[in-house]
């Protein structure tokens, strides 16, 4: 394995941070979560840029990027703003990916050039009131009617519905002796008659947060299904996979985002007579900080070059969103004790960051649920 990135990648990697330092600084991350206002400026010029060709085949005029660039997007923007991380996240994983490995013809014809202009964004309905980390246990329903399907039921935590164009939502469609059989996935605009949905207010994640989805007999047409029918569950694992690198790598970059700002603050701060930095107390926190950062950071990249590989397994994906998730939340609790009474401020950042960062062991997978798999795969 080359630790190292190639020409290109520092090129894109430099590009980006210039474009995100133009177009999120600090105060607009701070605004957007204070004002619950997702990000779309820095959206748009994400799009207007090309960033989102990175997960959209040549053919379709992307760039075709590899796991490796996709890390790289990810983390620079979630050091700049998680939340934007996340918007970018669901549309590159949802519209793109999914729609480029499981779309008909037709359906990247008419999908990916427009998740490229950044005229489409998508979400992703899966959880369920009573189907949290028992995820293949859900119960909303599509039926066979004339020309297509009726579906029905109830999904929660579909983050972004509410400003999103489609909702990848997954379904059941026949009922199976195993409940990871019968599973169809939809491509479902978000805007049809019969779809309810309701803001939940949340701890963190204000700018774009999450909603609960009521669906009440919608209707959809044949093309609407997303690859084989009753045979979805497979094409989610695949889709997760993704996710699991996307998700790492933005939370690993607002982490780093945390402990850079926990690391100037140390530097500054004086009691006593010098910076706080210079006591043991402190200098071992960040310490500790760092080199749960550097091995977070190693984690998303060794992932993404496992997936470009075709290497990947369900157990690295666990031991990845396992230690990036328990390190950004470790970082953020660590940065905000260093703050002090600051730190519990709501004009310092630091309570963003540990807001923010209590979901990474809870949403897309609890770490309890990681660590099953890993145990798992040690045959235990």
């Amino acid at each position: 394995m080359d630790f190292s990135f190639s020409t290109e990648q520092e090129a894109l990697r430099h590009h980006l941070n210039e474009l995100l330092d133009a177009v999120c600084p600090p105060e607009y991350a701070e605004r957007c979560d204070r004002e619950a206002k997702p990000p779309r400026a820095a959206y748009r010029a994400l799009a207007e840029h090309g960033w989102f060709g990175l997960a959209i085949p040549r053919e379709y005029g992307g760039s075709g990027g590899s796991p490796l660039e996709l890390a790289i997007l990810l983390e620079e923007a979630g050091r700049h703003f998680e939340e934007l991380a996340m918007w970018l996240f669901r549309t590159l994983t949802y519209g793109g990916y999914a729609v480029a490995l499981h779309g008909t013809r037709a359906q990247k014809e008419s999908i990916l050039p427009r998740v490229l202009k950044g005229e489409l964004s998508f979400c992703f309905g899966l959880t369920e009131p009573h189907s949290g980390s028992d995820a293949a246990a859900l119960a909303t329903r599509a039926s066979r009617v004339e020309g297509g399907y009726s579906i029905s039921g109830q999904k929660v935590f579909t983050s972004g519905m509410d400003i999103s164009d489609y909702c990848l939502l997954v379904t059941r469609t026949a009922t199976e002796a195993r409940k990871q059989q019968g599973i169809t996935n939809f491509l479902v605009e978000t805007s049809l008659p019969g779809i309810e949905v309701r803001k939940i207010e949340t701890l963190g994640q204000r700018a774009i947060g999450t909603t609960q989805v009521f669906y009440t007999d919608v209707r959809v047409p044949d093309s609407a299904v997303l690859g084989a029918l009753d045979e979805g569950w497979a094409a989610v694992d695949a889709y997760l996979w993704y996710e699991r690198l996307c998700l790492s790598a933005a939370r690993t970059g607002a982490a780093s985002a945390a402990f850079d700002y926990a690391l100037g603050y140390a530097k500054e701060r004086k009691q006593f007579g010098r910076a706080i930095g210079s006591f043991q107390a402190i200098s071992h926190k960040l310490a500790d900080m760092k080199v749960m950062l550097d091995v977070a950071r190693m984690l998303v990249y060794r992932f993404a070059w496992l997936l470009a590989q075709g290497k990947a397994t369900r157990h690295d994906a666990a031991v990845l969103k396992l230690q990036t998730g328990e390190a950004y939340k470790a970082i953020s609790d660590l940065g905000l004790q260093i703050l002090g009474g600051y730190g519990y401020c709501m004009e310092y950042p630091m309570q963003r960051f540990f807001r923010d960062s209590r979901l990474a062991v809870i949403g897309g997978g609890t770490s309890e649920i990681q660590r099953n798999i890993i145990a798992r795969g040690l045959g235990l």
